[in-house]
Parts: C-alpha cells; sequence; structure tokens
C-alpha cells in the first residue's frame, strides 16, 4: 500500500511538472508569433526610443501601434501571470483545489491506461 501511496505522489509531481512545462512553453510560442510580430511593428519607435527615450514617446508610440501594443501586453500579461502563480506554488505550495485536480487527472490518466496521450510520461 505505501508503494502504491509514493508511485501516485509521484505522478502527480510529474504532473504537475508537465503542466509549469507546458505553461512556459505557451509563454515561448506567444513571444516568438505575437511577441514578435507585435515589437516588429514597433521597431522604428523603438529606435527613436534608443536615441531620446520618454515616457511621452513610449505612450505615443505604444497610443499610434494598439494591435502591437495589445500583442505586447498579453504577452507580458501571460509571462507575469505564470511567473506568479510558479512563485506561489513554490513558496506557498500547491492549494489544495489545484492538487485535488492534478490527483484526478492522474486518476483519469490511469484509469484509461496506454491510450491516454499523457500515460508513458506520467506512468511509465
Amino acid at each position: 500500500m505505501e508503494n502504491s501511496d509514493t508511485t501516485f505522489t509521484q505522478q502527480v509531481q510529474k504532473l504537475h511538472q508537465l503542466t509549469v512545462y507546458g505553461r512556459w512553453l505557451f509563454v515561448s510560442c506567444l513571444w516568438l508569433t505575437i511577441g514578435s510580430v507585435s515589437l516588429w511593428d514597433i521597431r522604428e519607435e523603438i529606435a527613436l526610443w534608443k536615441q531620446y527615450f520618454t515616457w511621452s514617446a513610449l505612450r505615443y508610440g505604444l497610443y499610434f501601434h494598439p494591435l502591437a501594443t495589445f500583442g505586447l501586453s498579453f504577452c507580458i500579461g501571460m509571462t507575469a501571470s505564470v511567473l506568479i502563480w510558479q512563485s506561489r506554488n513554490i513558496l506557498i505550495g500547491l492549494p489544495p483545489q489545484e492538487k485535488e485536480r492534478l490527483e484526478k487527472q492522474v486518476c483519469q490518466i490511469r484509469k484509461q491506461g496506454k491510450t491516454h496521450p499523457l500515460w508513458k510520461w506520467i506512468c511509465e
């Protein structure tokens, strides 16, 4: 029974680790797609900011490029949310609801067996 509990706990930890990797992969893909297109759209303003940076120049540069501003805001917001989520999990630990959700998902993976896409990363 004890071996089963330690195995289950390890599988829950593996699933949590995969969740962390998945979130950072998502953020990386956002920066490589939306972030790079947004930065490319405001490249002329960035060149001006390098020479003469003022908060007014930043404000008007972002104001006159609303799609780039939205894209950068979305990338920065998602990065900040993943950082805060991971920091909370490291400092305080997983909340009970999150732990329960992970445990239910591991049970579902075990129940479905080798046909589940995460089986080889969680159970083997």
